[in-house]
């Protein structure tokens, strides 16, 4: 015995189809509101005004940043325009994944003569350090230096 393909079955299947397509998307949709980590200023039009000065002074200073992961300990390497290490009157960072708040660390970094080194617990991947550090002179240093740290090999 066969059964006839009617309008009524036609309708159901359409509408079960798109039922399950948008039940997909609201749920990534609720899934990435849920991580996003939140707003870079609080303020965007505070901000700018002093954005042209900031990264004007800023880009005086001639630093570079560089970080590694040696096992659970992260090294931000701060040099001058001469290449030589830069020891900071104040440094603060964020450690944590570009996706999701949930890994988020605040690091202790102490300078050792040549870096500032801190203990952190690091998974396999990329991570962002949102760091913030100060000349002697009170000039702010901002910048997001993006760490990779390797997984391990079988």
């Amino acid at each position: 015995m066969t059964r006839e393909l009617t309008g009524r079955h036609v309708a159901i299947i359409f509408c079960a189809a798109f039922t399950v397509i948008i039940a997909v998307n609201l749920t990534l949709a609720f899934s990435a509101v849920k991580t996003f980590p939140g707003l870079e200023v609080r303020n965007s039009y505070v901000a700018s005004q002093t954005f042209d000065a900031d990264r004007a002074a800023q880009q005086s200073l001639g630093w570079t940043v560089r970080a590694d992961a040696f096992g659970d300990e992260v090294v931000l390497s701060i040099r001058d325009a001469n290449g030589d290490p830069v020891e900071v009157t104040m440094i603060k960072a964020e450690l944590g994944r570009a996706t999701h708040v949930r890994d988020d660390q605040h690091p202790d970094f102490t300078f050792n003569g040549e870096a500032y080194v801190a203990r952190a617990r690091l998974a396999p991947g990329n991570w962002n350090i949102r760091m913030v550090a100060q000349d002697a002179a009170g000039t702010e240093f901002r910048q997001r230096v993006v760490l990779h740290v390797a997984g391990q090999k079988s």
